[in-house]
């Protein structure tokens, strides 16, 4: 396999975008990230388009068609491809397939999502499609319900308070308020956390990420290309059970594990030798259960993390630095591209406001579902 470099990055800002249409959304991340890279789009190959709800929110299918045409690539190989709220990482998997095997030489990703001209009930009802609809979604859980269920359990085992969170939401929305692009940008204090209304019990207002619209994008080509670049060293996906309830312990995240492991050991990295975690926080718990399957935290240590401040800018291992899904925002199938070109950035040392110091290897990890399917991937700087 060859080495895959990003060339170039793009996206939009999280929102409500009603005046621009999902494929406009697509087109702008992707001129982005051809502008970044200083192609054109007639050296494109390849189009993979991340996306979860088009069908269902927009009546549209066949986006790698469309996103292709608003492009202007016709003519390249274009699809779409789906794994829930982990869409876009499996998406950049595809990519870095094209590339790394030798079919494709620029390839270009993009993660687009148009949440927010729906009713909240049609788009709760999209999104509990990524659950087991003959076990889940057919007694009307909701992805906020089943999270809340398996922070309870957490909380039971290990003794913690619902308090014991307010780090991983603090810290999210103080680092939000450092990027342009994200749907929140003011930070909270551990009072704001405290009054958050009740979603799911324990789940509360700033244990969850808001949905929103957006696209983001990433250009990719053989390292050789680009020796300069940014490289992914590591990228793999795993899977477990999609039911919840069909898992022998709900508290552990095999399939982050997994993917995790597979992803230092391409990279020949371990868990201490990475500097910045841009992990999957949609719920509070996802984000202690991430650090923990990672190797970052022993079992039950994952809220200890936040609370000792290891997680924020000024500690040892930073994550969502640029608001992460909790202020950033959560437009599923573009989320993991956000991750991704967010990590780019600061690896680049252009993060903005919320550039951080002394950073040489960052990982991301995008989850479908529960933690059904997870992409980690593993980025470095050329030393």
């Amino acid at each position: 396999m060859r080495e895959v470099a990003i060339l170039g990055v793009g996206q939009t800002a999280v929102a409500e975008h009603w005046s621009l249409s999902l494929r406009q959304l697509a087109a702008q991340a992707g001129r982005a990230a051809l502008h970044d890279a200083g192609l054109e789009p007639a050296q494109v190959q390849a189009l993979y388009v991340g996306n979860m709800t088009s069908g269902s929110l927009n009546a549209q299918q066949h986006l790698g068609a469309l996103v292709a045409s608003e492009l202007g690539l016709e003519g390249a190989e274009a699809m779409r491809i789906e794994a829930a709220c982990g869409s876009a990482g499996a998406t950049l998997r595809q990519g870095i397939l094209a590339v790394g095997s030798g079919q494709m030489d620029t390839v270009l990703v993009v993660g687009v999502e148009k949440m927010t001209e729906t009713v909240k009930g049609d788009t709760t009802a999209a999104l509990v499609q990524a659950a087991d609809a003959d076990f889940e979604g057919a007694h009307g859980v909701t992805f906020v319900a089943l999270n809340a269920l398996i922070m309870r359990r957490y909380m039971l085992e290990h003794g913690y308070q619902h308090d014991d969170f307010a780090p991983f939401a603090i810290n999210a929305h103080a680092n939000g308020a450092k990027n342009p692009h994200a749907i929140f940008q003011e930070p909270i204090t551990l009072k704001a956390y405290q009054r958050g209304r009740m979603v799911a019990d324990p789940i509360s207002l700033y244990d969850a990420s808001p949905i929103g619209d957006g696209a983001a994008a990433l250009l990719l080509v053989p390292a050789e290309r680009a020796p300069e670049a940014v490289r992914i060293l590591g990228s793999a996906i795993a899977t477990d059970t999609l039911a919840v309830h069909d898992r022998t312990d709900v508290t552990w995240l095999s399939a982050v594990a997994k993917s995790a492991e597979r992803a230092y050991a391409q990279a020949g990295v371990s868990p201490a030798d990475i500097d910045l975690f841009e992990l999957h926080d949609a719920f509070s718990i996802m984000a202690a259960l991430s650090l923990e399957a990672s190797g970052f935290a022993e079992r039950g240590r994952g809220v200890r993390l936040a609370q000792d401040g290891v997680i924020f800018s000024n500690g040892r291992l930073p994550i969502a630095s640029m608001g992460g899904l909790k202020s950033r925002g959560h437009p599923v199938g573009a989320t993991g591209l956000y991750q991704l070109v967010e990590a780019t950035l600061q690896l680049r040392g252009r993060a903005g406001a919320a550039q951080l110091d002394g950073l040489r290897l960052a990982m991301t990890q995008n989850i479908g579902g529960s933690g059904a399917t997870v992409a980690t991937h593993i980025l470095g700087n050329v030393q």
